[in-house]
């Protein structure tokens, strides 16, 4: 009988033997490496960490003690340990497991965090709390990552624990020389110095902020873990206990992948129709294109918070390293640095996962709007994301970034309009610009019938029943709700307003032709582009009934993007029905 499957709680771990608990390391990485290679997931930083979270739990009682991760992809060795190794193959999938920590999961689980750079900061909060409570004997762990130590939240949190010595908090440093690439910075270079150390006294920054500081240990060595993390409890006040471990370790293909140690891997494809689709990815229609942008304009420069291959700025990267910039996880900086690259004569590209777009909104409007900047903001991943769950849906974006002054913001409808709008963002010289588009493929490029005035035009049915006003890839959506309304006998015009910030006025004077206006997008309903589309109809004094289709303001559950597209009612079937149903209610109040 496998071990794994006697580990109910973490309590079961503590009558293991060394060489059971070897086992059971050894049970825990096949495990995840099949079935995440199946799922998909982030198995890369969970292989490293397999000794560490075995000690954490028999060193600590959790969740009397608190153990808190950043960031919340690396928790699945926790999951199979307290509880969760039976519905481990239905990770990441709807109604399954999340791929992050979820305190509906566990209340092992305390923080759901999933951008980097956090957990000390809750310890921070908690060891207050716990201080003022009297609660003092219950120990406030925190597992952060040397890469997500670049971003300066963490540093902050710092501050605060290293000033306050009467406060036990363990900071587990968890130092694999990697967030997703390498960890850039001299950060990168002080930790280096602390592993090779060879003789005692070497300049700790750690001490000097106030911590205790023990290591570098083994994190692969659990009876060596468990040592040096039950010595830090026992020191009281704040403890930093560096721990050296290995990303991926224990699959070969990983250990080998100097890229990214197979930080995340892709689902297998289940049956030939699951097979990946030919059509190339929103990514990397963006990295070709920025690589020729490049060649043509050697005043743009990139930009990237320690993600350059999955955004797509690995072959920009590759062909022009001076030109640009890793700034590890440190959005904030990467906005206002691009400002200030701005102001030096140069147009910088920064290129982020839309969810983390959300850290960087106050340097978005004082540093660069404020001062007219020319910054193309790139966000991929923008809209539903799915899997990945509530954190990583790129869905506060339009919300947030609208607000800011003086903003273009460009949602492409497929490739071919991804390369025309990414061009002409560069070419803006009067302030800044936002670029956005999913996660998956463009498909096919969608044509236009006509273009008028910067909006284009893809269908145009006689009636001038309904006007339909598709955001960035819902064309598609678009497109498929007017023909079936065309089966009705209802007549819609599908537009793609291209740049939808700032609202196109002829397209809002074209409005006032219809019966009724519906727009569709993927992103949050509440201050929105149908938002802003509505409030531009109303100030211009027309009377046109508008219906907005996209997300509502809550957290959405994982899933794939076509499930939680559905949830929110954004399918064909759906906004047909709503359309039909408003124009019968319409009708009834005419004639009434």
């Amino acid at each position: 009988m496998p071990l794994l499957d006697e580990i109910a709680t973490p309590r079961d771990l503590r009558p293991l033997t060394p060489p059971q608990l070897s086992q059971l390391a050894s049970e825990i990485r096949e495990l995840m490496i099949d079935a995440v290679c199946r799922s998909g997931g982030h198995l890369g930083p969970n292989l490293g960490v397999v000794e560490l979270t075995i000690a954490l739990h028999r060193v600590f009682d959790s969740p009397r003690d608190t153990l808190l991760w950043d960031i919340g992809h690396q928790t699945y060795v926790q999951k199979l340990l307290t509880g969760r190794a039976a519905g481990f193959d239905g990770l990441r999938t709807r109604g399954g497991l999340s791929g992050y920590a979820s305190r509906a999961e566990s209340n092992h689980d305390v923080i759901e965090n999933s951008h980097a750079s956090t957990a000390l900061s809750y310890a921070d909060g908690l060891a207050r709390a716990r201080e003022l409570s009297g609660e003092g004997d219950r120990a406030v762990v925190a597992v952060i990552g040397d890469g997500a130590l670049t971003g300066g939240l963490a540093w902050e949190a710092l501050n605060n624990l290293g000033g306050a010595r009467q406060r036990p908090v363990i900071v587990v440093l968890n130092d694999n020389e990697r967030s997703y690439a390498p960890t850039v910075g001299g950060l990168a270079t002080h930790l280096a110095r602390l592993r090779t150390a060879t003789e005692p006294g070497v300049a700790n920054i750690f001490e000097e902020f106030g911590f205790g500081y023990l290591g570098p240990v083994d994190g692969h060595d659990i009876a060596a873990a468990e040592e040096a993390l039950g010595r830090a409890r026992e020191l009281g006040g704040p403890v930093v206990v560096h721990v050296v471990t290995e990303k991926g370790r224990g699959w070969e293909t990983a250990e080998t992948n100097e890229l990214d140690r197979c930080h995340v891997v892709r689902a297998t494809p289940s049956s030939p129709a699951a097979a990946p689709a030919s059509s190339p990815s929103w990514t990397a229609v963006f990295s070709d294109e920025m690589v020729r942008i490049g060649s043509e304009r050697p005043d743009v420069v990139a930009i990237t918070a320690a993600m350059a291959e999955p955004v797509g700025l690995l072959d920009f990267q590759r062909e022009f390293p001076a030109r640009t910039i890793d700034v590890g996880i440190a959005e904030q900086h990467a906005a206002a640095a691009a400002a200030g690259l701005a102001l030096g004569g140069l147009h910088p590209v920064l290129a982020i996962y839309a969810t983390f777009g959300n850290r960087m909104i106050d340097q978005m409007v004082t540093d660069i709007a404020l001062h007219s900047a020319p910054v193309t903001l790139v966000l991929d991943r923008a809209g539903v994301t799915g899997d990945d769950g509530a954190s990583h849906n790129g869905m506060w974006d339009l919300t947030l970034f609208q607000a800011v002054p003086g903003i273009r913001i460009a949602a492409p409808r497929d490739g071919g309009r991804l390369r025309e709008l990414l061009g002409e963002a560069v070419a803006w010289d009067q302030g800044p610009t936002v670029l956005r588009f999913p996660k998956g493929t463009t498909g096919a490029d969608i044509p236009a019938i006509d273009t008028t005035d910067g909006f284009d035009v893809l269908h145009n049915a006689p009636g001038r029943d309904v006007l339909i006003v598709s955001v960035g890839p819902m064309a598609r959506l678009a497109l498929d709700v007017a023909g079936r309304l065309a089966d009705e006998g209802v007549g819609a015009t599908v537009v793609d307003p291209r740049w939808v910030v700032p609202v196109n006025p002829t397209l809002v004077e074209a409005a006032a032709y219809f019966k009724q206006v519906i727009t569709i997008e993927d992103s949050g309903r509440v201050g929105g582009v149908g938002a802003a589309f509505a409030q531009a109809l109303g100030d211009a004094g027309i009377t046109t009934p508008v219906r907005n289709f996209g997300l509502p303001r809550e957290f959405l559950d994982h899933g794939s993007r076509a499930q939680v597209l559905a949830h929110c009612g954004l399918t064909a079937d759906a906004v047909t029905t709503e359309v039909l149903a408003a124009r019968t209610t319409s009708e009834r109040t005419l004639t009434s």
